[in-house]
């Protein structure tokens, strides 16, 4: 099939050099961060998960509004940070719509590593003439775009403490309407590349078929093992497709949660930084552990890199195999549409661990019923369709500073 060009782009600031070119409000650089040092107002904070009402110090550090070069109609923020004690950071996003009209600044979270005082959630009810919050996207109104967006994001500290909250990086992934893409009737050979690619390129220009034949080594967890498990989270171990995933590529880099962070998970567990994964990355509101930057936030607690972003085809995602890093990607799908996944899902999180020699997928899928059964090829047009249709190829960036990038097409998505 011909090339769908899919307008996306996402704009990171990581580094100081990044940073500097924003706004700082009672804020300033602490190496590649920024911490709060002489707050500008003190806040009244009832937390809606805890009741806990407390007095807060804020400080503020404001992105420059930056322009993807279309009109976007989604744009998803995704963050790390440090948040020692009871501080937490606030974000919020906004834009210039293509009638030339700023848009109030929409809440995507209030966050928290710790859930004892301030439960991170998402903010509901968030919609007016210009867009609406679902969780953790911005989607603007029907027929509206923005030409450009900016992030806050507030530092808060009880009031009376030192306590310094850090923010190590942020940044938005912005696209264009949803595009057509491959359907399982539209297959051609066996691993032949298809689906979106960016304008002006082709989708096999925007690969490396060096990961043709490559599967990386990432340990295989089942989320159904969990079944039944603290259902105060998100219903326990068949929901949790989003934390086993985040948990498997956690694992792969040799860093996550020890004993003493998960001393509370009952001793039978079969993978207790499983069920630590799935309670830190719970969304209050939401009231699931799905929330795409919850995840990556949470695996920034230990010092990763870490963006949610997306991809406009499985070419695009070879040229992170071949460099070694692997991708949590988002998909739905029917039973029956992509075999070796015979159920239904609405939306399911799975991790793409790299490719077979004719160019299939091969994914750590957390639904299987055991560690052992994890591991499995499928059809690349077929889970491609799939994958592009149900989240737009969303996907979460997870990896050590010291392992670079592939390099991005033309119009940088990541």
């Amino acid at each position: 099939m011909e090339p769908v060009q899919r307008d996306v782009a996402y704009r990171g600031f990581r580094t100081a050099a990044d940073f500097a070119t924003g706004t700082f409000l009672g804020t300033e650089l602490s190496g590649s961060g920024v911490i709060l040092t002489d707050p500008v107002e003190q806040v009244g904070h009832t937390d809606a998960g805890t009741g806990i009402t407390g007095t807060y110090d804020l400080a503020t550090w404001t992105s420059p509004p930056v322009t993807p070069g279309f009109t976007a109609t989604e744009v998803i923020p995704s963050w790390t940070a440090d948040t020692p004690g009871n501080s937490w950071i606030q974000v919020d996003l906004r834009g210039t719509t293509d009638t030339g009209t700023t848009t109030r600044w929409y809440t995507l979270a209030r966050w928290a590593a710790d859930d004892t005082v301030i439960r991170r959630a998402s903010v509901p009810g968030q919609a007016d003439a210009n867009g609406s919050v679902a969780a953790d996207t911005l989607t603007t109104a029907s027929g509206c775009g923005v030409t450009d967006w900016q992030l806050r994001v507030t530092l808060l500290r009880p009031s009376g403490t030192t306590l310094t909250p850090t923010l190590r990086s942020v940044g938005a992934a912005a696209s264009g309407p949803a595009c057509t893409v491959s359907t399982p009737s539209a297959v051609t050979a066996p691993g032949a590349v298809t689906g979106q690619a960016a304008p002006g390129t082709s989708a096999a220009g925007t690969g490396s078929r060096t990961a043709r034949g490559l599967t990386l080594d990432v340990p295989a967890f089942s989320q159904r093992t969990h079944a039944g498990h603290y259902p105060q989270w998100g219903g326990g171990g068949e929901a949790w497709c989003s934390p086993t995933s985040t948990s498997m590529v956690l694992a792969y880099w040799g860093v996550g949660p020890v004993p003493e962070d998960y001393a509370w998970v009952d001793r039978g567990d079969p993978r207790p930084m499983v069920d630590h994964a799935a309670r830190q990355c719970f969304d209050y509101a939401y009231q699931g552990a799905g929330n795409w930057p919850f995840n990556t936030a949470y695996a920034g607690r230990y010092g990763l890199d870490t963006f949610v972003t997306r991809l406009r085809s499985l070419a695009e995602a070879e040229s992170f195999i071949a460099s070694g890093v692997p991708l949590i990607v988002s998909a739905s799908y029917r039973r029956g549409e992509i075999p070796g996944l015979d159920y239904d899902t609405r939306g399911h999180l799975l991790v793409l661990v790299g490719f077979t020699a004719a160019g299939d997928p091969v994914l750590n899928d957390p639904y299987s019923p055991t560690d052992q059964t994890v591991r499995k090829p499928v059809d690349r047009n077929r889970f491609e369709a799939a994958w592009q249709g149900a989240s737009g190829g969303l996907v979460y960036v997870i990896r050590p500073e010291t392992v670079p990038l592939p390099a991005p097409p033309a119009q940088a998505n990541w």
